[in-house]
């Protein structure tokens, strides 16, 4: 049942979207914050997809496991904020506080780009 509803969160979030212009919409940061709470274990493919493209394989996949070890905690954690804080008026320029913003976006090739572009480095 669990496995269900996080199925259906995520699909609202992709289909809903959240770009700059919804970020601080409320539907669209509890959907990011439970989407964060509940898929946050993409993390670790997901940084070393990332890390091996920016460092190569060699380097990028020991790398990338250990970096998206971390960000398990760091996703969930934003998810439980972006979820408790949805109901609250966001600040005037409020964007997403991770990158990417959804864990399955190291898998979308444009996103990736921007990310190898950055160096992963998250933030806004």
């Amino acid at each position: 049942m669990g496995a269900r509803i996080l199925a259906v969160v995520a699909l609202l979030a992709l289909l809903l979207g959240s770009g700059p212009a919804r970020a601080e919409d409320p539907g669209a940061k509890a959907l990011r914050g439970l989407a964060a709470i509940g898929t946050g274990v993409l993390e670790v493919p997901g940084n070393m997809v990332l890390e091996s493209d920016i460092r190569g394989p060699g380097v990028g996949i020991p790398l990338g496991f250990v970096k998206g070890l971390a960000m398990i905690v760091v996703r969930e954690l934003v998810g439980v904020y972006e979820l408790v804080s949805a109901p609250f008026p966001a600040p005037a320029g409020y964007r997403p506080i991770i990158r990417p913003e959804y864990p399955w976006d190291y898998f979308d090739p444009t996103e990736r780009a921007r990310l190898v572009r950055r160096g992963g480095e998250l933030g806004r």
